[in-house]
């Protein structure tokens, strides 16, 4: 008999011992039955929002306060030029009534609008923390919405140009897209 006892299981020759088995890789059949990742291995999304998204939540708060701002300002001058429409005299030109007539319509136009722009901002923002692909997709589409309409207004709108390519630029990171597709217990 030789010493020491040679074991029949063990490496093949050629093998040098004590490497044993290689790492696994990840199951192209989905998560481990038990839910979660498979045990032993790392997280594959993130478990607690990222910052990124954070920020984003939190510039559409600010732009949702924004607008109620302009909100206000938009119902005092709808005001204004309500009055200014009634005090007319009865003999006023036909181009001083019309345009009376067309700022009361823009004026409602913008009301309509911010009213719009804001109520998506604030239920964009709250569903963040729990919504899907379509959140995300939805934030940068207001992103970018947001900031077509604020370069109209421009030198007006400049917060809001900036604060809407600053939502665009969060959502579209990487960090953000693995927090919206994470899988939902």
């Amino acid at each position: 008999m030789s010493y020491p006892p040679q074991n029949p299981y063990g490496p093949p020759p050629g093998q040098q011992p004590g490497y044993g088995y290689p790492q696994q890789q990840p199951s192209p059949y989905g998560p481990y039955p038990g839910g979660g990742p498979m045990p032993g291995m790392q997280p594959q999304y993130p478990m607690v929002m990222p910052g990124g998204v954070k920020a984003a939540r939190a510039i559409m708060f600010v732009l949702a306060g924004l607008n109620v701002i302009g909100l206000i300002g938009a119902v005092m001058g709808l005001g204004s030029v309500s009055k200014a429409a009634h005090n007319t005299s009865p003999y006023a030109s036909a181009d001083e009534t019309s345009m009376l007539s067309l700022g009361k319509g823009v004026l409602i136009f913008v009301i309509v609008l911010i009213v719009i722009f804001s109520a998506v901002a604030i239920t964009l923002a709250l569903q963040c923390g729990n919504g899907g692909k379509g959140v995300r997709i939805g934030a940068i589409v207001f992103g970018i919405a947001n900031t077509l309409v604020s370069l109209m207004t421009f030198p007006f709108g400049l917060v809001h140009t900036v604060l809407g390519i600053l939502v665009i630029a969060f959502m579209s990171k990487d960090e953000s897209n693995r927090w919206f597709v994470r899988p939902r217990y």
